[in-house]
């Protein structure tokens, strides 16, 4: 069952999924409490695994990251086995940034971040093509991103949120 947010649960939510680096203090000035309540609730929504971790995004580009590829994989054989071990293969992997099980003719999307092509090729070779368990592979280079948030679209569970 989902959470239930009070209208402070959710604008404390909506404050540090826009920014994790907000102390306690401005949190709370910022919901209209102090800083003790305000931390109860933070360290009840980390409890109840609302807020799961806090990170720091940082630019791709200016860390020489900035080939970013949608792979669609199929496996040859879609067994329990194989799904488990191809998931178990890409959990280590830093190049894989999303992988999510899907619906449809393929069974997973990828998504892979890396520096250039070369990089992504040796990727494909000596990782992903070298597990034994991959027939098919559909790669799409991203060329411009238009959207890229990191955040839960609050608003849709709790009527507290404005846009």
């Amino acid at each position: 069952m989902p959470e239930t947010l009070d209208a402070i649960d959710a604008k404390i939510l909506d404050l540090i999924q826009y920014n994790a680096a907000l102390s306690v203090a401005e949190i709370a000035d910022q919901v209209g409490l102090s800083s003790s309540p305000c931390w109860r609730r933070i360290k009840r929504l980390e409890d109840a695994g609302v807020i799961q971790r806090r990170v720091t995004i940082l630019d791709r580009e200016k860390l020489g990251l900035g080939f970013e590829v949608y792979c669609t994989v199929k496996l040859t054989l879609p067994t329990k086995q194989n799904l488990e071990a191809f998931e178990q293969a890409v959990l280590p992997w830093p190049e894989v940034a999303q992988c999510a099980t899907v619906t449809g003719a393929a069974d997973y999307e990828l998504r892979i971040v890396t520096r250039d092509m070369h990089a992504f090729d040796d990727f494909l070779r000596d990782k992903l093509l070298s597990l034994g368990l991959v027939s098919n592979i559909e790669s799409r280079i991203v060329v411009r991103s238009v959207k890229n948030s990191t955040a839960v679209p609050l608003r849709l569970v709790s009527p507290h949120i404005e846009d």
